[in-house]
């Protein structure tokens, strides 16, 4: 028995006198085949609900039957193919059964009124003119035999999953407490070496104390000619940018005059463009008035003269001519409307660029305003034009004596949207220069604002690190020498010289140790008992005695501080790192 398919597949029910209605079905493909007495090879439709466990329906195909199914509804493939083609098209209905209106369809229907007996199982594709049916499979309800051996089928295979998942837990469990017992003993094993480099690091201490005095001193003197450098750069920074400021605002001034200069121009001539259109509807309506006689004209002379029509013929040659000129005229007027559209385009970029500069740029934005209302009045001045045209387009078929003069009209208009072109393209190429003028200065303004931004951030930082030092080393001292006062120790123990590191570093603390060639057995043996009780009673939490990698060590007061702020023990005998004896 081999499985082919399984699929949970959404299936149309319907039954006798009932409304359709969907429900989710897992249909199930099994090929069974037997070579005992004879090879055979049959192919088992089973369709079930994972809800209803009563819910069982079956066919199966042997060859045989497939033959006749191949018969009666037309298929063209043979048996070794059926099962494959037949699990496309379920394949089909499922990548289809989400969306709103799906191609391909299944459907259960059964003549009861509840879903029992013999039942049509159905692959359906729709179209916008009919449903096809491409197959149809007729069902048999399970027995209760088969259904019995169905659950029990299932009930194996649960049983099956449910053996397989406890053994699963089982080794998980045992993998779980191996690593929990291995975790056990290396956290014994890292607590040993723990209190090793614990003793390691009281050792290590006082060496490294004395050091941090020192390098603590230097730091200070380098972050203080740190300042007057930074003061001096960020003084010749300002200069250099008021300098640059200034000439840029002049220059900017300067362009500003010759814009409006231009400005003017445009205005003059755009008056004059104006004056010439008057001068072009007079003529058009005495050329409209004159056509209408004409008109009147040509009919009388077709009444009376037949021999004019050879005329007639070689006239509407040159009207074809004359509106192949025309048509060239519209083509060259369309190439300049793309180019105007263009320069708005141009003259809006340009727009939202001086938007960003300062306060000088507003100007030249009202005067690109005013330049964009020119151009827009000389594009509806193009358009007239080509509405004018377009009405000269259809008198000229009745007035060809007088074809003459309106070419002279094209021709004067053509010298007219050439001079406006040129204009244009030079105003395109001065605003290009400007804009590359400002972009060039923009970049520069920023450049050096990120070094002022980075010069006073290492100025702050420094600042920052000096005043937590400073801060750190008054409370340690005062909390010092509280503990003095409050204690009298029997013996004369050194106090250890707690330095906190700079900002962003986590602060190292090193206790001083007494010499071992000065100091007797006893005195020793007391010497790590009061480090303990000074390190438990400074109030630090015990994440600031942790030795770390990555920390940057900064060393303890110098030994003149010590002698100010801590008093000398009564017994000369015990050496000390920081006391003279």
């Amino acid at each position: 028995m081999e499985e082919l398919f399984s699929k949970v597949l959404q299936v149309n029910v319907r039954c006798r006198d009932c409304e359709e209605r969907k429900a989710n079905i897992r249909v199930t493909i099994e090929l069974h085949s037997t070579t005992s007495p004879v090879h055979k090879r049959d192919l088992l439709v089973r369709l079930t609900d994972d809800t209803d466990p009563y819910f069982l329906f079956n066919l199966s195909i042997s060859e045989e039957d497939f033959q006749s199914l191949k018969v009666q509804q037309g298929l063209l493939i043979d048996f070794a193919s059926f099962p494959q083609k037949f699990i496309d098209l379920l394949n089909l209905c499922y990548s289809e059964q989400e969306s709103d209106n799906p191609r391909f369809l299944l459907h259960l229907s059964s003549q009861s009124p509840v879903l029992e007996g013999p039942a049509n199982f159905s692959v359906v594709e729709t179209n916008a003119f009919k449903h096809l049916n491409h197959l149809s499979l007729r069902l048999v309800q399970g027995s209760d035999k088969e259904i019995k051996d169905y659950l029990a089928v299932c009930l194996s295979s649960l049983k099956a999953e449910k053996q397989a998942l406890e053994t699963k837990l089982k080794k998980t469990e045992d993998d779980l407490s191996r690593q929990l017992s291995y975790a056990q003993q290396t956290l014994s094993e890292k607590t040993k070496e723990l209190d090793k480099l614990r003793s390691e690091w009281t050792s290590q201490s006082s060496s490294l104390s004395s050091r941090h005095s020192q390098e603590l001193q230097s730091e200070r003197e380098k972050s203080v000619e740190l300042q007057s450098r930074l003061q001096q750069q960020t003084e010749q920074l300002r200069h250099e940018l008021e300098s640059a400021h200034k000439k840029s605002s002049q220059q900017l001034q300067s362009r500003l005059t010759e814009l409006e200069a231009s400005c003017r121009e445009l205005t003059e001539r755009k008056y004059k463009n104006e004056s010439a259109i008057r001068d072009l509807k007079i003529k058009l309506a005495g050329a409209e008035e004159e056509c209408q006689r004409s008109k009147q004209q040509v009919l009388s002379l077709r009444r009376e003269n037949s021999t004019l029509d050879t005329e007639v013929h070689d006239k509407e040659r040159l009207v074809s001519q004359l509106q192949m000129r025309v048509a060239v005229l519209e083509q060259e007027s369309k190439d300049k409307d793309q180019l105007m559209r263009r320069t708005k385009e141009v003259l809006e970029a340009t727009q939202q660029q001086k938007e960003s500069v300062e306060e000088n740029a507003e100007s030249k934005e009202l005067q690109i305003r005013k330049l964009e209302a020119t151009v827009k009045s000389l594009s509806e001045e193009l358009i007239k034009a080509n509405g004018i045209i377009k009405k000269l387009q259809g008198e000229v078929r009745g007035l060809v004596g007088k074809i003459k003069v309106k070419n002279t009209v094209t021709v004067s208009q053509e010298k007219v949207l050439q001079d406006t072109t040129e204009k244009l393209k030079t105003v395109e190429k001065d605003l290009q220069s400007a804009q590359q003028q400002l972009i060039t200065k923009d970049e520069q303004v920023s450049k050096l604002k990120e070094q002022l931004e980075t010069t006073v951030q290492k100025l702050n930082e420094s600042r920052e690190v000096l005043k937590t030092n400073e801060n750190v080393i008054n409370w340690l001292n005062k909390q010092l020498n509280e503990k003095q006062l409050t204690r009298k120790p029997p013996e004369c123990v050194d106090t250890p010289s707690l330095i906190p590191a700079t900002t962003g570093l986590r602060a190292q603390f090193y206790p001083q140790t007494v010499r071992p060639a000065d100091v007797t057995p006893a005195e020793q043996r007391s010497v790590p008992t009061a480090v303990r009780q000074t390190r438990d009673s400074a109030g630090l939490d015990s994440k600031y005695f942790e030795r770390r990698d990555d920390s940057i060590p900064i060393y303890g007061l110098s030994s003149n501080l010590l002698h100010k702020e801590f008093p000398q023990r009564a017994k000369p005998s015990i050496a000390s790192a920081y006391f003279s004896a």
